[in-house]
């Protein structure tokens, strides 16, 4: 397993690299194309490595990431807004995975990051005033 955990670790590294280097270009344009499908596959790619070794915390960070990406795909941009919880959301993965290699296992995920990266794109609506 240690020799799948290597490969799983050096495999995840590279694909957060690239993650990060697509959210950089979403903060200069929220709107390329190629950034939000970078970002979407690398999230892809991490999401099944980790499901395929057991390592469930990362599989459903990857996984909330992935919807979130596609999600920025149907509006064509990341919005403002949820671009710093995209970066929430690598630093995650981050700690998940120098967990599993410092530890040999990802400790549970953040409930917060979870819930907030399942939360609806974009700014919250607000409710319009009730007449009185």
């Amino acid at each position: 397993m240690s020799k799948y955990r290597a490969v799983f670790l050096e495999e995840a590294a590279e694909h957060l690299e690239e993650m990060s280097r697509g959210l950089l270009e979403l903060e200069r344009d929220p709107a390329r194309a190629e950034a939000i499908d970078l970002v979407f596959r690398m999230a892809h790619s991490i999401k099944g490595m980790a499901a395929s070794l057991g390592y469930d915390p990362i599989t459903e960070v990857a996984h909330r990431l992935e919807d979130r990406m596609q999600g920025a795909r149907s509006a064509g941009r990341v919005e403002a807004e949820d671009l710093a919880l995209l970066f929430k959301g690598l630093e995650g993965l981050e700690a998940l995975l120098a967990a599993v290699r410092d530890a040999g296992q990802a400790p549970p995920a953040d409930p917060w990051l979870l819930h907030a990266l399942a939360a609806p794109l974009g700014p919250p609506k607000k409710k319009a005033l009730s007449p009185r």
